[in-house]
């Protein structure tokens, strides 16, 4: 791996260049960033390969625009651009994931016979009921019962932590901290960080509670947990990658 003061002189020799070999090179160099953050999103509607592809095409970019006099580090630069990059292709592929006019009426219309039957009998109607009463096959209905809309992962949601984006509660069910070997290093950045973000390293990463325990625990809200989480590990990220 090309540490940073390699990294900085090959980005000012590229600028001058544009040399295709020193961008291919300084692209070898920090796909593991694409890698990382095409897992952290994967499992969510779209497959790890595709966010890979995304997520290595707005790497690429960012080494052919990133300049090395703004004062920071690539990895720090390029975490928020490739980051922002899969969110709008997640708006895209919500938008595109829709299903044909005919599956979408009807399913409007088993909602409201749905809950129109529940107001007289007490109980859900049944396939069969829906499709002699809406003049469907049963095929249709069952098409139309398995639709669910996308969901945007910037969609707002209120909790009791306030207004926040549904991205901020979906727990990342990959490992947050497989990036970081476990060295000394490590655990010099974790001692630095607070005594609330060390409890969180501590309950999260060690003990493996999940983020509602660890809002129990410490008497603060799921979202908190979870932001307080990615805080942390772009504290470490930025520090050791």
């Amino acid at each position: 791996m090309i540490d940073a003061k390699e990294a900085e002189r090959l980005f000012r020799e590229y600028r001058k260049t544009g040399d295709k070999e020193i961008r291919n090179r300084l692209v070898e160099n920090y796909i593991y960033v694409a890698e990382i953050l095409a897992k952290k999103f994967a499992g969510r509607g779209v497959e790890y390969d595709d966010l890979l592809q995304v997520a290595s095409e707005a790497l690429i970019l960012g080494v052919e625009k990133f300049d090395p006099d703004i004062g920071v580090q690539f990895s720090t630069y390029i975490t928020p651009t490739v980051t922002g990059i899969i969110k709008n292709y997640f708006r895209d592929y919500s938008r595109a994931v829709r299903p044909p006019r005919r599956v979408y009426t009807l399913s409007a219309k088993i909602r409201h016979e749905t809950n129109e039957h529940f107001k007289e009998y007490g109980v859900k109607p049944t396939v069969k009921q829906l499709s002699k009463k809406l003049g469907v096959s049963e095929e249709e209905i069952i098409e139309a019962l398995e639709y669910r809309a996308p969901v945007s992962l910037d969609s707002r949601i209120v909790s009791e932590d306030g207004e926040g984006r549904l991205y901020d509660v979906i727990p990342d069910t990959s490992d947050r901290f497989e990036a970081f070997e476990d060295n000394e290093a490590l655990r010099s950045e974790i001692s630095k960080l607070d005594a609330t973000e060390q409890k969180v390293v501590l309950l999260r990463f060690v003990q493996g509670k999940s983020q509602s325990e660890v809002g129990r625990i410490l008497g603060v809200s799921q979202m908190f947990v979870s932001r307080a989480e990615r805080k942390i590990v772009d504290k470490l990220r930025e520090s050791l990658l």
